[in-house]
């Protein structure tokens, strides 16, 4: 059987679908219910009868996953203590939304064994979070922080997005600042991204928005210098943590990880395998119920492709690739350095400042080289 060391679990249920939002989400809770909870906890009996469940990282991402009631997260989360072996578990995440948290919920994640929030606040700005279509403010972020952190749940990880359409640079100095005051363990930083099929992608080829690239770079310099004077040390590009709050189940993806991925919309990548469940919550729950597939999408990763993922990610991280494992892409290591893209040092190649600006377009080479 194979060891499997990461668990994602997909709850795709939403207050309200944001206008830049592309994940797989279910806006209402007419799917919200206990037969979801059921399906799910059915998936992961059927994944340990296949292969050897014994999570290092648990990460609960969505949508919303405290969009569930205390009762039905209770429920979810006792079972799934009923049903695996948590001994060598190191880090449970729950992503929440600052308008589904109260002292109860919070409690409750403690005591389930959850050691790590990731709260998603975006600004604390209330005019741009309106922009962003969030059903938060900003002093509502603060209070839900506040809860979380006296409940004692181990770390609190904030999640900020700039470049934002209409966004000054002085609001997002406002927020790095604010954000730094309130001392979380881990801050995530990503810039807004215009996806398919979104609201914004829409505004943005009608031209409402437009994007600027030389600003958004500006205010990613600004974010790195922020952050690390303010004491947490940037590990990967969006992702900042003061010292051992690192992210472990990111960290998992990153280097290439084997891990399962349950609910509608979830990803499972196992060796050169990969999949995706169906993104519809109602199929998936009676599928599931009734001992069908739940599998949407399947494909066949070769080597090659396998390896250029995990190295363009790795290549985002602050500790770099080994040269050797990076062999086959000596000739373009050799041309990204001639542009002052990445520096090796000691068997190590790492992104300089001016690659981290051009992150995207070093990966992208490094996905579509082939060996």
């Amino acid at each position: 059987m194979t060891a499997i060391r990461h668990l994602y679990f997909h709850i795709p249920f939403c207050p309200k679908l944001c206008p830049y939002c592309s994940f797989y989400v279910e806006v209402g809770g007419k799917n919200k219910n206990r037969e979801f909870l059921d399906a799910l906890l059915r998936e992961v009996e059927r994944a340990g009868g296949k292969n050897e469940l014994r999570p290092e990282t648990i990460y609960f991402g969505g949508g919303t996953p405290t969009s569930l009631r205390t009762e039905q997260l209770d429920y979810l989360l006792g079972g799934l203590r009923e049903r695996l072996d948590l001994t060598a578990l190191r880090e449970w995440t729950v992503e929440a939304n600052p308008a589904t948290v109260r002292e109860e919920k919070a409690r409750l994640l403690r005591d389930m064994g959850v050691t790590r929030v990731s709260l998603g606040v975006q600004s604390w700005d209330d005019a741009l979070l309106r922009t962003l279509g969030r059903v938060h403010s900003a002093a509502q972020a603060e209070r839900t922080y506040e809860v979380l952190r006296a409940s004692g749940i181990p770390a609190i990880n904030l999640d900020l997005m700039f470049a934002v359409p209409s966004q000054r640079p002085s609001q997002w100095r406002a927020t790095l600042e604010k954000t730094i005051a309130l001392k979380p363990d881990h801050i995530s930083s990503y810039c807004l991204t215009y996806e398919e099929d979104t609201a914004y992608f829409q505004k943005l080829a009608g031209g409402d928005f437009r994007q600027d690239v030389e600003r958004d770079a500006q205010l990613f310099e600004e974010t790195m210098d922020t952050l690390t004077a303010g004491g947490f040390a940037q590990y990967e590009i969006s992702n900042y943590a003061r010292d051992g709050r690192e992210s472990q189940h990111n960290r998992a993806y990153w280097l290439g990880a084997d891990y399962l991925g349950f609910g509608p919309g979830a990803f499972s990548t196992v060796g050169f395998s990969r999949w995706e469940n169906v993104r519809d919550t109602a199929g998936y729950t009676r599928a599931m119920l009734a001992g069908e597939t739940v599998t949407g999408f399947t494909e066949q990763l070769g080597a090659d492709t396998r390896a250029g993922e995990i190295a363009a990610f790795r290549i985002r991280m602050a500790e770099g690739i080994p040269v050797n494992e990076i062999a086959r892409w000596s000739g373009e290591i050799a041309e990204f350095e001639k542009h002052g893209l990445v520096v090796c040092n000691e068997g190590v190649v790492r992104l300089t400042r001016r690659g981290k600006l051009l992150a995207d377009s070093v990966a992208e080479a490094l996905v579509s080289i082939p060996s």
